[in-house]
């Protein structure tokens, strides 16, 4: 990860010169706690990670000392407000790489910037017959929104299949562009499978094709560093929440010159110029997709959030989930009549799976008696079941300060509840 500016407070974290989980557990409030009489074992966090207290004391001062609306009040807390909000757009932009730090609009997640992209470019611009690409892995957050475009403009969706495995079927995918694609918009790491998808061939195909190329980044910037330019594509949409940082905030990162061409996404105050009953004129980018008052103190939490991952040993990090991953994969596939959902040789600390016989809802349950939280259900991915022919499964998903101690923590669950089952 980059470095924290110079001029940002250094995290309590800063100490980590190499990585050691313990070290980073302990920067974390809400994991030191029993749940059900058990030592937390949170591994839920594909839905959502834990906050540093970095993070909890840096909402927490925003909110003591700097709260005021942004942009509009020439006071001292107005501008100190404006000065946090508009330094964690220039955290953000290093974060990703971005050239300019004008190309990062704030949002309130991942979903809202695809939603933002489909409106804002694709409503003015597709028409019937062009074609939208997604794939068979995609969260609901990137099928819907373009099958709203569809309806509204007539353009047809196209979905990439995929492997047994887990992986895109790319001869497939090729095969699909033409000269109607207009754009293609891919998860990066799959929020159910784990996989990590060929983002670069992905996005230099379509351009070959004539097309822009989204990614969903939502689960990705959590596990490794993220460089749009590096990427090549056009979009590239995160969430807050999934990288230590608070909920209801997050970013789209656009090429300038489409948000330059862009409309606005939503009215109101801040992304207009001037008004008048007879119309109105835009701000600049990226004020013209901030419409209203922003969630500064989110900005401010998921900058410091970045801190944080900025004074942690980046391979370090790499190194410890990748062995996670690993150490979990082959407990898991020791408990008896358990099948993993997703095997593709390159993942993402993320492990799906079912049991024989035994509801996914029935082993979270189970499983959370002792301590163990998981994720239950279609995981917002409900193409993905239907195509394995799964209503729910179960899934464990790893961060940073998780071990494998917890790894055993939840096999020891797992094995209870196949106990339980076959009395």
């Amino acid at each position: 990860m980059s470095q924290p500016a110079a001029d940002v407070a250094q995290p309590r974290g800063a100490g980590h010169n190499r990585f050691d989980v313990q070290s980073v557990r302990a920067d974390f409030p809400i994991l030191h706690q029993e749940v059900h009489g058990r030592p937390l074992v949170y591994l839920d966090n594909g839905a959502t990670s834990q906050k540093p207290r970095h993070v909890i004391e840096a909402v927490s001062r925003y909110y003591e000392r700097d709260n005021a609306n942004v942009h509009r009040g020439v006071h001292a807390l107005s501008e100190r407000a404006t000065e946090a909000y508009e330094g964690a757009r220039r955290r953000v932009a290093r974060f990703v790489n971005a050239g300019d730090v004008h190309e990062v609009v704030f949002t309130r997640g991942t979903t809202e910037g695809i939603n933002l992209v489909a409106q804002a470019w694709g409503r003015e611009r597709l028409e019937p017959g062009d074609e939208v690409v997604i794939s068979t892995m995609e969260h609901h957050s990137n099928i819907v929104p373009w099958q709203l475009l569809c309806q509204q403009t007539g353009a047809v969706l196209k979905v990439i299949p995929i492997t047994p495995e887990g992986e895109l079927d790319m001869d497939a995918f090729h095969g699909l562009l033409g000269p109607r694609t207009r754009i293609v918009s891919v998860v990066h790491l799959s929020n159910a499978l784990g996989t990590i998808n060929p983002v670069v061939e992905i996005v230099r195909a379509a351009h070959e094709a004539g097309a822009l190329a989204l990614l969903d980044g939502a689960q990705a910037v959590q596990h490794f560093p993220v460089d749009v330019q590096a990427l090549g594509c056009d979009f590239y949409a995160f969430s807050g929440h999934k990288i230590f940082g608070p909920t209801g905030i997050g970013a789209l990162w656009a090429r300038r010159e489409l948000l330059d061409e862009m409309a606005p996404y939503q009215g109101g105050g801040e992304m207009i110029r001037t008004v008048s009953f007879e119309g109105s004129t835009w701000n600049d980018v990226p004020h013209k997709f901030e419409a209203g008052t922003p969630n500064i103190a989110g900005a401010v939490g998921m900058a410091a959030a970045m801190d944080y991952l900025g004074t942690l040993d980046v391979d370090g990090v790499a190194a410890h989930e990748a062995d996670v991953l690993a150490y979990a994969t082959r407990s898991l596939s020791s408990v008896d009549g358990l099948r993993i959902v997703g095997t593709a040789p390159r993942k993402g600390a993320i492990v799906s799976f079912v049991m024989d016989d035994i509801h996914a809802h029935d082993i979270g349950t189970i499983v959370d008696s002792q301590g163990v939280a998981i994720r239950v259900g279609h995981h917002c991915t409900m193409p993905l079941h239907e195509h394995y022919g799964y209503a729910a499964t179960a899934r464990a998903s790893f961060a940073l300060y998780n071990t494998r101690e917890e790894v055993d923590a939840l096999v020891k669950a797992l094995w209870k509840t196949r106990e339980m089952f076959a009395r």
